[in-house]
């Protein structure tokens, strides 16, 4: 087989959750396939960003760049099968196509996209609906919203879970974790902190857990520092605002963006890492976070549970004081933290990026076979 994947998405300026699971998809797919020719699809003008590239060093990889603005299509001749690892404008090819659909939030959360973004995701779903051979759902609940609103017959939804590199979040010793002190006083981190990771817009529900955080900071619970990691999305400068009015400036740090090794230090430090979002196709943040043995609180809706499993307390997102109850019980039960920490590692271990990748190539093989 001949696959061309498209590769745009871990070249883009800033690595977001679907260009680490492209990256992954493709550095993991080289160690469990050594038969088929793989292409990795990039257009000029992202390639300076060499370093974003996995190096494979298998002889079945190559880059195929865009030099002269051809389009996706000119370089699809010969391709057996074409993946989007994202909802994206489809080719008009031969080639078999797979596409990657991480959620259905412009459906499940309107309220959180401008009209134009909520068009142009449809449209995108849409075609991809039409044209895919096979679609490849995150998780159970992506699964079942794409047979909700599309009513795509199951048969073309395969189920295949985000995998988490071992090696970028993992839990650090507790000598690593003396050294890296030094980032969060750069940070100006010099307290025990909750830890909260996402894009500053409705749907993270970060007004939620400052709601939370507040409860804490009233009540005497918590001494310490909110920190939200993020970049700054739809509908963000309300929540600032807010934040005003509940006097909670100078106990709440935002960091706009970090790098993958920054964040693994963030988790490790953080005393509770909360992710009370009212809608995942998957959640990335919390696996990162389980990865990195952090004690979790997150939704009890949507993805969220699916992933997390036992190894977190989930709670309604809608209901700001159950969530600082459950951030209260970690904080004030030693046995239950060490407990929830314990399962997190567990429950990370059964999100394989071997898996994740064997199980894409099974996708490959069953669709070429029909």
């Amino acid at each position: 087989m001949k696959i061309l994947i498209n590769c745009e998405s871990f070249l883009k300026s800033q690595y977001t959750g679907i260009g680490r699971y492209t990256s992954s998809l493709v550095h993991y797919l080289a160690k469990v396939d050594h038969e088929n020719n793989y292409y990795l699809y990039v257009k000029k003008r992202l390639f300076d960003r060499k370093k974003r590239i996995p190096q494979i060093g298998a002889n079945n990889f190559k880059i195929k760049r865009d030099y002269f603005k051809l389009g996706v299509n000119r370089m699809l001749r010969g391709i057996d099968i074409y993946h989007s690892p994202s909802l994206d404008s489809l080719p008009m090819s031969k080639a078999k196509i797979v596409v990657t659909i991480h959620d259905c939030v412009y459906r499940s959360f309107p309220q959180g996209h401008t009209p134009e973004a909520i068009q142009s995701l449809e449209t995108y779903t849409q075609e991809a609906v039409q044209k895919a051979s096979m679609l490849i759902c995150v998780s159970k609940n992506t699964k079942e919203d794409m047979v909700k609103y599309y009513s795509v017959v199951p048969e073309k939804l395969q189920i295949i879970y985000h995998g988490v590199d071992e090696n970028i979040f993992y839990p650090m010793s507790p000598e690593a974790l003396e050294v890296t002190k030094t980032l969060l006083d750069s940070k100006g981190i010099k307290d025990p902190f909750i830890l909260c990771v996402g894009t500053i817009e409705p749907r993270k529900n970060i007004k939620g857990v400052i709601q939370a955080f507040y409860q804490l900071k009233k009540t005497k619970k918590f001494s310490g520092k909110l920190v939200v990691i993020g970049m700054y999305g739809w509908l963000q400068s309300s929540l600032f605002d807010f934040i005003e009015k509940l006097d909670l400036k100078n106990d709440i740090l935002f960091l706009n963006y970090v790098s993958t090794e920054e964040l693994c230090c963030f988790y490790n430090h953080a005393e509770v890492f909360v992710y009370p979002s009212f809608y995942e196709g998957f959640g990335f943040p919390i696996l990162e976070a389980l990865s990195c043995g952090a004690a979790v609180v997150t939704s009890n809706i949507s993805s969220c549970p699916e992933v997390a499993a036992d190894a977190a307390l989930t709670v309604n997102p809608y209901d700001s004081e159950a969530i600082a109850q459950a951030i209260i019980l970690i904080l004030e039960n030693s046995d239950l933290k060490k407990s929830l920490k314990a399962k997190a590692l567990l429950r990370a271990k059964y999100f394989s990026l071997l898996r994740t990748a064997q199980q894409t190539l099974d996708v490959y093989r069953k669709i070429m076979e029909t």
